[in-house]
Parts: structure tokens; sequence; C-alpha cells
């Protein structure tokens, strides 16, 4: 008896101590939450507001601290969260001080498409709402954009995002039936540009032959550059 006594002292202190970790984590989750914490990663120009997050989070809750832990379902709320057209992904969770805390990242407009209706085209070429909180500072897109065309656009657009020459430089494309066309920010020249097809080929046609012509201060000059044609690059004077 003497030699399991050790044993079972330390049988009944386990025991012991998961009932009163039990009990702890009871009581913990049983209390309500002290405060909601929202966090936006990367880009600060905010397409949807920490107030309209809060909202999302607590729900039909007048305040969050009428929540308690074991009355939240964080992936629901991650889903309700990343469900909102600006937002791209959410990580939800409590903090051990018992502060609801969500970390919210946006999604990431390229290009606005403007006609009869007004909209983003993303950095995963999906089509994104405009916001009522912020406008983004990115090349129009003039046209009609369809099923057959999106994937081109979102090529070209992303080709301009990616590219400094060309975000320095390219305020618009324009869909028209021969193409795409390339609008300059301060040239008063258009770039005819074609199909999607051997496009950073084209776009290093068009610096050969910018560097060329700021060179030559001949800019000015051309009221057509065409991209089109193999390894040429053809224009068009005024």
């Amino acid at each position: 008896m003497k030699k399991l006594k050790p044993y079972i002292q330390i049988v009944v202190a386990l025991v012991l101590f998961f009932s009163l970790f039990a009990f702890s984590d009871g009581r913990n989750q049983r209390r309500n939450l002290k405060d909601v914490e929202v966090t936006f990663a990367g880009d600060q120009n905010l397409f949807i507001t920490e107030e309209a997050v809060n909202k999302l989070l607590v729900q039909s809750h007048e305040n969050v601290t009428n929540v308690t832990k074991e009355g939240l379902d964080l992936n629901k709320l991650e889903r309700i969260l990343s469900n909102n057209q600006m937002v791209k992904k959410a990580d939800v969770y409590v903090s051990v001080s018992g502060e609801l805390k969500a970390i919210v990242q946006q999604r990431k407009p390229l290009a606005r498409v403007v006609g009869k209706s007004s909209f983003y085209i993303d950095d995963e070429g999906e089509l994104m709402p405009l916001s009522q909180y912020h406008s983004a500072r990115v090349p129009l897109v003039e046209g009609k954009i369809t099923a057959d065309n999106q994937k081109s656009v979102f090529k070209i657009v992303r080709e301009i995002a990616q590219d400094d020459f060309l975000k320095e430089n390219i305020v618009g494309v324009k869909i028209a039936p021969k193409g795409y066309f390339l609008r300059m920010r301060s040239d008063d020249f258009e770039v005819m540009l074609g199909d999607e097809t051997n496009l950073k080929y084209k776009i290093k046609k068009l610096k050969a032959f910018y560097q060329k012509a700021l060179k030559d201060k001949s800019l000015d000059q051309y009221s057509w550059v065409n991209l089109k044609y193999g390894n040429q690059v053809v224009c068009t004077k005024k």
C-alpha cells in the first residue's frame, strides 16, 4: 500500500488540476466580451469602415458586453465578414483578456469600369462594387465588360498595376471592336494595343518608342501609336 501511495497522490492531484481547469475554463467561456477591436491589414484606404465591421461582428446585439464567449461562433463570423463585397479575407478570434478581435484584408481594385454601371476589377480579376467611403485612384476602363473580355481586360490592368512605367503613364483602357487602346496621362496620343496576346512584348515596344521620342522631344507630334504589328511600332503624326 505504501508503494501505491505516491501514485494515488499523483492521480488525485491530476484529477483536481483538470477539474479546476475545466471549472475555470467554463467560467471564462460564460464571461461577456469586453470590447471589439478591428484591424485592417495592408492598405489603409478603407472601402468598408470599422463601424460597419463592428455591426457585422456583433450582429443583432446592441452592445458587445451582452455577448458571452460561449455564445460566439467564430467560423460563422469569419464567413459573414468574408461574404462582404469589400472584404477579401477575415480572421476573427477572442483574446485572453476577453476582446473580440478581427483582422480584415480588403479587396484591392486595379481598375474602375465606367459607363451605364460603374464598378471595379480587383486583383483577382473579379468584379467589385464601388464603395461609399473611398474611391480608388486606378485606371479607368471605358466600354462594356462581358464574359468574353473580362479575363483579357484583367490581364491588361494587372500588367499596368505591376509595371512602374505603365502606372505612371497610363490612365485608362478603352474597349473597342478593333481591340484595346491605352490612354496616356500627359501625352496627346492613344496607344493601339490590339488584343492582349504578346502583351509584355507590346509593352516593351511602347517603352522603347517612348524613350526615343522623349529623347527626340517628339512625343507631341503623334496622334496614334500602333503596337499591333509584330516587331514594329507604327506611328501616325498629327
